[in-house]
């Protein structure tokens, strides 16, 4: 068998995965004894799953998780709390994304908010799901820029395909009429078919008071809140308990 001939032609049909498995049964004299079938099969099952891990890697890069390391599995449910194991295992199988559910987050400084949603948004990366985290300041001053240069549309169409966008620190700052309005096109471009994070320290019932516009608060807050589900977070921040591991503990 012209094995090397055999291995460039894998990779240039950017068979990567089988190429490599190639590689490993020519070292392993295990394999030889073999039928050709199961050799086969090994070797499709190496380029699915190197297939799977590449698409992780993309999807997990074009998330920009704040908290890249998060995940479902270290979530801690020490009492006080207020989280519910329950929801966060139906979470975990992922229908709330797939019929368009939003998430609420909210509960004081440092409690783990935003280390929570990147770890949801991380799980969702592993599901398949496209993710993108941004700060909410960042992001309507990045619309605003947006109008400036002719690209809204562009941004906004891209922003609709993303199936799980977390929005965090949701009233850190007051917004201006322009934000108020734009924040209604990102919300309605996904109020039925997509999946919305949002992370606050202001308590739900306050969110009406931070738009400061009865009919846009309204029209945003109708899209978001009567399709979601809800997570109080409560207790002391997470960073006085443990400094020593603040890169890697829940933040807010």
């Amino acid at each position: 068998m012209l094995t090397h001939p055999t291995l460039d032609q894998l990779r240039t049909l950017k068979l990567d995965g089988m190429a490599c498995a190639l590689e490993e049964q020519r070292q392993l004299p295990a394999c030889a004894d073999l039928a050709f079938e199961d050799r086969l099969g090994l070797l499709v099952d190496r380029e699915r799953a190197w297939r799977d891990g590449r698409r992780l890697e993309r999807l997990l890069r074009a998330a920009k998780l704040k908290h890249a390391q998060a995940c479902l599995e270290d979530v801690q449910y020490s009492a006080g709390r207020g989280l519910d194991k329950r929801l966060i295992a139906t979470l975990s199988g992922g229908d709330w994304i797939r019929q368009g559910q939003s998430l609420l987050l909210t509960g004081p400084t440092g409690v783990g908010k935003t280390w929570l949603a990147c770890a949801l948004g991380q799980h969702a990366c592993r599901q398949g799901f496209p993710v993108l985290y941004q700060r909410v300041p960042r992001l309507t001053e990045t619309l605003r820029m947006a109008h400036a240069d002719g690209s809204f549309g562009r941004l906004l169409t891209q922003l609709a395909r993303i199936d799980v966008l977390i929005l965090d620190d949701w009233g850190m700052t007051p917004l201006d009429q322009a934000a108020r309005h734009d924040l209604l096109e990102v919300i309605d471009d996904r109020s039925t078919s997509k999946s919305t994070v949002i992370t606050s320290q202001l308590p739900i019932d306050h969110w009406h008071a931070w738009l400061n516009d009865p009919t846009l608060a309204d029209a945003i807050l109708d899209r978001l809140v009567h399709r979601s589900h809800r997570i109080a977070l409560k207790g002391e921040s997470m960073r006085r308990k443990q400094p020593e591991k603040a890169k890697s503990d829940p933040s807010s």
